[in-house]
């Protein structure tokens, strides 16, 4: 039996699009799947020898599945908040379904990994040039040197005031931290625009 009371909270529910964006290999997955509070849909394949042909393995050896159409999960971060993540592939010859997934998206976490920082500029430019909000969140592997967020983000030439934030894609509170950054930034930039259209 629905009550009248669980149909207002149900109606007040606010749900958001987030996109989850970075270079081959850099922990979309592993990180949709670490906040994912519903079993993550996951569009991995092999690896193939014919992959290896275009795709840029180098730093990643070790992986042997990819992305070949998106991740998606689901996570809660207050009652009535509700984050709907969409996880990128991150090889080129995928770029085509970006402009789909990125229908609608309040923002995007931009994943990077210091040892191929170069592999996020192309996410870091398609969200720059889309206007869409977007945190870049370094995902601090083992073994990896670190680098302080501001050194990034000078690296980077990331827009004044675009957060950096480190993370550890596999830990369920450090990806929640992600998002709740990714949300408040994503709504002061969206409030901005607001002001400044009727301003």
């Amino acid at each position: 039996m629905v009550t009248e009371h669980s149909d207002a909270a149900d109606a007040s529910a606010l749900a958001l699009k987030i996109l989850v964006a970075g270079g081959f290999g850099v922990g979309k997955t592993t990180l949709v799947g670490a906040v994912s509070e519903i079993r993550p849909l996951r569009t991995e394949e092999l690896l193939s020898e014919a992959g290896q042909l275009v795709d840029d393995t180098d730093g990643v050896d070790q992986k042997v599945t990819t992305t070949v159409a998106m991740d998606f999960g689901r996570i809660t971060i207050r009652s009535g908040l509700s984050l709907y993540l969409f996880g990128t592939p991150g090889q080129d010859r995928f770029w085509f379904l970006w402009d789909e997934l990125s229908q609608g998206a309040l923002g995007a976490v931009v994943l990077a990994d210091t040892r191929r920082l170069e592999d996020c500029f192309p996410a870091v430019d398609y969200f720059e040039h889309r206007h869409i909000p977007f945190v870049v969140a370094v995902n601090c592997f083992a073994g990896a040197r670190t680098h302080g967020a501001h050194d990034v983000s000078r690296a980077l030439d990331l827009d004044q005031g675009t957060p950096v934030v480190l993370c550890d894609a596999r830990d369920r509170d450090s990806g929640k931290e992600v998002l709740i950054r990714l949300v408040e930034y994503a709504g002061r930039m969206h409030t901005a625009r607001l002001l400044d259209s009727v301003g």
